[in-house]
């Protein structure tokens, strides 16, 4: 092989070399790695407040402070790891946060939303079982057709006081990432949103990726 071309021969083999070393470094995921946070819901999206606007507080690491010591969520979600949460508010009586959780596998992920669903549905008795003061009723709202699932439901929380609460718990996935939006003011099942937050867990979900 004449010189000049075996030398121009050399030179695109190296530089194709050097390209593909420079793409595997791009596509290749450190081993250990921190898991990407995934997108949260805004303000805008959560059910209409009649008198009152959302305001939305800032997307944090780490596991949530009222979720860790919340006996419906506590159990499965607690533990802060490749997690992170959001808080909502309004200068009422209303409130609202979003946690979401990244696992390893989309067979954990599945395993977790499982657990989280079983924490929910078991949650009024093991409220009741705590405090005998408190009578909580769970309702059930069924499936929300959005990527690889959602389920709603409804928890009622009444004490001898008089003392009455409403949450709207759900619980969704995508992927290797699982969602959970939790919903609550003062109040009785009459007062819940459903068909609005029902829509917000579409959207929660829709934008986790």
């Amino acid at each position: 092989m004449p010189k000049r071309i075996r030398a121009a021969t050399l030179t695109g083999l190296t530089a194709l070399t050097a390209a593909g070393l420079t793409l595997g470094t791009l596509l290749a995921v450190p081993a250990g790695a921190a898991p990407q946070r995934p997108g949260f819901l805004s303000a805008a999206d959560l059910p209409p407040h009649p008198s009152s606007s959302w305001t939305a507080g800032r997307i944090t690491a780490g596991a949530s402070p009222e979720v860790e010591v919340d006996r419906c969520l506590g159990m499965a979600l607690g533990d802060g790891r490749d997690s992170w949460y959001r808080d909502f508010r309004t200068d009422l009586d209303t409130s609202a946060r979003q946690v979401s959780v990244e696992s390893s596998s989309v067979s954990a992920a599945k395993g977790r939303f499982s657990r989280v669903s079983q924490d929910i549905r078991s949650c009024a008795a093991r409220i009741e079982q705590a405090d005998p003061e408190v009578e909580a009723t769970l309702k059930d709202y069924g499936t929300v057709n959005v990527e690889e699932g959602a389920h709603v439901y409804g928890l009622h929380t009444e004490t001898s006081w008089g003392a009455t609460d409403i949450r709207l718990l759900s619980v969704g996935r995508d992927g290797t990432t699982v969602t959970v939006v939790d919903w609550s003011q003062l109040g009785d099942f009459d007062d819940a949103p459903v068909k609005a937050f029902k829509k917000t867990t579409v959207t929660a979900v829709n934008k986790l990726h």
